[in-house]
């Protein structure tokens, strides 16, 4: 149980120290890292989880412990990817919102791309 309270310690510091890092980048003109910095905030909370979980694998027995640990870990996967997916989606529609225009499809356009 050490290990694994070790492990997720050690995930929590590079979780929050990733986001961190790209909170003190400047504001981001690329798709990619616009995403990477909108999901700052579900990293920091994935980096709480994970030390959380951390802390009780190191202090409660053990089959708290591995509750804990798997509790946490299975939280802050969740927590980043529905971030990610979320982040990912809003970029994409603000893309697709300030590219205006007919996109291709031009049966169903009434613009006059002249």
């Amino acid at each position: 149980m050490l290990i694994a309270a070790v492990l997720c310690l050690c995930a929590a510091l590079v979780s929050a120290a990733t986001g961190f890092w790209s909170l003190a980048r400047r504001q981001p003109t690329d798709g990619v890292a616009r995403v990477l910095r909108a999901v700052v905030p579900t990293q920091l909370a994935a980096a709480v989880m994970l030390g959380a979980g951390g802390v009780v694998a190191l202090i409660a027995p053990h089959q708290a412990g591995v509750v804990a640990v798997a509790v946490s870990v299975l939280g802050a996967v969740g927590t980043v990817a529905a971030g990610c997916y979320q982040s990912a989606k809003l970029v994409a529609d603000s893309e697709a919102a300030a590219s205006a225009g007919c996109a291709g499809s031009c049966a169903s356009c009434t613009l006059s791309c002249g």
